[in-house]
């Protein structure tokens, strides 16, 4: 155990790992709240299908030379944001279908691209740690951290504010909009912090697994309580202590960050499921 101790105090002596450390409790409090949401109203592989366009923006970025690909990567993800919220609502393309036909189109001209136009000599490097965030932990900087404790702050705020409008749109959407609420407002602001999110994400867990922080946090919650306000509470609980033990162990066992965070995510799942299985108690 000492010696556990004393590596954690080496390591955490770095600002880049203290920057990691800070960067993914916030996203992950952040991805559990809007997570909720997302899964109740059917619509949570839309973290998949924009962290895929994100994919296919930086590879953008990357042939262009942009030093600052968050310049570019930013205002495409929000863009592709509005257009799979109002795709969705089109009758001839269901959400499902609209997140499907962009995730894979972007994904594969962004892959076309960094094939064509490389700019390194070991493009299958590149695109591993651009999926799976395998490297990009080391460039995390002082404005991320920065960046994620505003939109930590927005986000906890929002949930806070409109609370009750939030739950009303979330649960039936023609009756808050009935009630005077304008439900398509709420859902465009919640596809915008989804989209900062899974940005900023980007360079913690990769592109491939921001899906997870926002899915496995809400339905491992959703196994014990029922209430929205239960789950929204311990689904933050559960994404803050799996991101904080997933760099932990990755720090002490030299694993990559992004998949044992998810790996926490899955055991704890898994350990709920249990034991709401023995106790019969059903998912929100």
């Amino acid at each position: 155990m000492p010696e556990i101790i004393s590596k954690l105090q080496l390591y955490f002596s770095y600002p880049f790992v203290r920057n990691a450390f800070i960067v993914g409790v916030l996203i992950a409090i952040c991805s559990s709240l809007l997570g909720v949401t997302l899964v109740l109203k059917r619509f949570s592989f839309i973290g998949d299908g924009l962290s895929h366009v994100a994919f296919g923006a930086m590879a953008v970025a990357s042939v262009v030379g942009l030093t600052n690909n968050m310049a570019l990567v930013l205002p495409i993800t929000i863009l592709a944001a509005i257009l799979l919220l109002r795709t969705g609502q089109n009758t001839k393309i269901k959400g499902d279908a609209a997140v499907a036909m962009i995730s894979v189109g972007t994904l594969a001209v962004g892959y076309m691209l960094m094939n064509l136009f490389p700019t390194s000599s070991n493009i299958s490097s590149d695109v591993c740690s651009t999926l799976f965030g395998s490297t990009l932990i080391l460039t995390l900087t002082s404005f991320d951290v920065w960046l994620c404790i505003i939109m930590a702050v927005i986000v906890i705020t929002m949930f806070i504010v409109f609370y009750n409008k939030i739950f009303s749109v979330t649960f039936d959407e023609s009756f808050s909009k009935a009630t005077g609420i304008n439900s398509d407002a709420y859902n465009l602001l919640i596809a915008i912090i989804t989209a900062f999110i899974i940005v900023l994400a980007m360079n913690l867990v990769g592109s491939l697994l921001i899906s997870a922080l926002i899915i496995f946090p809400a339905l491992s919650a959703m196994r014990l309580f029922k209430s929205f306000r239960g789950v929204i509470i311990c689904s933050a609980i559960i994404s803050v202590i799996c991101a904080a033990v997933g760099i932990i162990i990755s720090i002490l066992a030299s694993t990559p960050v992004g998949s044992t965070i998810v790996s926490a995510d899955i055991t704890v799942f898994f350990i709920f499921w249990i034991i709401s299985a023995f106790t019969g108690r059903s998912r929100a």
